[in-house]
């Protein structure tokens, strides 16, 4: 029954996912971007890694601050609504990083602005959007939809290496901004409908206001132990993750790989990453997540002692490259299957909003803190001996999890109505 039932939501859902991946993708991709990026901005302005790391970490402030009002919002209006505007002010945003003059005050400025745009686009907006019409096969939805990161981080390295190699740093901000933008635009345009949009579609505005759907309230939510633990979880291994991301292809260039294969190199952890959110997607829709989840993310202790000076081979990098790629790959997707699992569908745009400040904070302090230990140490040998103890404190919190919660049956009711609802707009866009 249940594949049945994942059969059909992948019929009717598919475009959504699509464009889901697509503008989630878009968000991600200034993230393993920045790396590339690091050197000729150093050349050019003198720069140290720690301020080049200080205008990511300022900008997700915004988010920290304000993800669980955007997640109030969601709820409240759909994600269509927030997620075109967003594309198109986060385009404008990245493209005016080709203006930067050399002063920092305004590096830090373009940062901010682009935190604030980005805003309308991040996570929660295209979790909640594919969470709200899958059930059954809402863990690979979910994968594919998240695995918008993956995709940055496997296209991104070698598209700006090669952009700013051929036609500078600042061309490569604009091309990257007006091509990738454009897709999602388009994409989200013709295909960004979650559940309210469909019903609002299909129903008058009284009969929609009307959907209860069945999951934690607020209050609820805020006294559950199962989603502390997923947020703290969350948020000490994105503080590592997302580090080593921005900082990868220094830390690849510093164990004496040359800049073009660094950015293969990480090209290549994207790839793993990717089918790291496939399978684990197809996993935890058949095994407990918390299974899933635990031995994902504690393996990545195995890889990062393969990146230190004195155990590092050109073959342990690879390897270390590929398994924490892999894994890095699941860490949102899993916050958010377990969010929805945990807390239900009621008030998820809130929640998980919650869960993306924790997120948020992890983007602010990590980053900040790996160029700090550089530029303190001369290495990233404190990052990565961090790195091994967290992602075993984060791989045994998520084992402790409980069973899921079971919600009412209206919950079943609102599935049918949401299947009933994209089944009129696959026809209508048909037609």
């Amino acid at each position: 029954m249940d594949g049945t039932k994942a059969r059909l939501e992948w019929k009717q859902h598919w475009p959504l996912v699509l464009a889901a991946c697509i503008g989630f993708s878009f968000m991600s991709f200034m993230t393993p971007a920045t790396g590339v990026f690091m050197e000729p901005l150093t050349r050019e302005f003198g720069w140290s890694r720690t301020q080049l790391s200080t205008g990511i970490a300022l900008s997700a402030m915004f988010s920290l601050v304000a993800s669980p009002f955007f997640g109030l919002l969601i709820d409240r209006w759909g994600t269509r609504r927030l997620a075109i505007p967003g594309i198109v002010l986060t385009g404008f945003a990245i493209a005016a990083f080709s203006l930067a003059n050399g002063s920092f005050v305004q590096w830090i400025g373009l940062w901010l602005v682009w935190g604030l745009a980005a805003l309308l686009i991040q996570s929660t907006v295209w979790s909640t959007a594919v969470a709200s019409v899958f059930d059954a096969g809402r863990g690979l939805a979910l994968g594919f939809t998240l695995s918008g990161t993956a995709l940055a981080q496997v296209v991104v390295p070698p598209l700006a290496n090669w952009l700013i190699t051929d036609f500078g740093w600042r061309a490569a901000f604009v091309s990257m901004a007006v091509g990738w933008g454009s897709v999602a635009l388009i994409l989200s345009c013709l295909f960004l409908y979650d559940a309210r949009d469909r019903l609002r579609l299909r129903t008058s505005p009284m009969e929609g206001s009307a959907l209860i759907l069945s999951g934690l309230t607020i209050g609820e939510a805020w006294r559950s132990s199962q989603l502390w633990r997923v947020a703290i979880s969350s948020f000490l291994i994105l503080t590592i993750t997302i580090a080593v991301s921005v900082h990868q292809f220094p830390i690849l260039v510093e164990a004496g790989v040359v800049r073009t294969h660094a950015a293969w190199l990480a090209s290549l952890a994207g790839i793993a990453g990717i089918v790291g959110k496939l399978v684990t997607g197809t996993l935890i829709d058949r095994i407990h997540a918390r299974w899933v989840g635990g031995i994902t993310l504690a393996s990545t202790a195995i890889a990062y002692p393969m990146l230190m000076e004195g155990v590092r081979t050109p073959t342990l990098i690879v390897i270390a490259i590929m398994i924490n790629g892999y894994a890095a790959g699941t860490k949102i997707q899993l916050c958010g299957y377990l969010t929805a699992r945990y807390a239900g569908i009621r008030n998820y745009g809130a929640i998980f909003g919650f869960m993306t400040s924790a997120i948020a904070l992890a983007s602010t302090v990590g980053p900040l803190l790996a160029g700090l230990a550089y530029d303190h140490y001369g290495s990233y040998m404190p990052l990565l001996l961090a790195g091994t103890a967290i992602s075993l404190i984060s791989g045994m919190l998520v084992f402790s999890l409980g069973a899921y919660p079971v919600w009412a049956a209206s919950q079943e009711q609102a599935d049918e109505e949401f299947a009933e609802a994209g089944a009129d707009m696959s026809a209508t866009v048909s037609i």
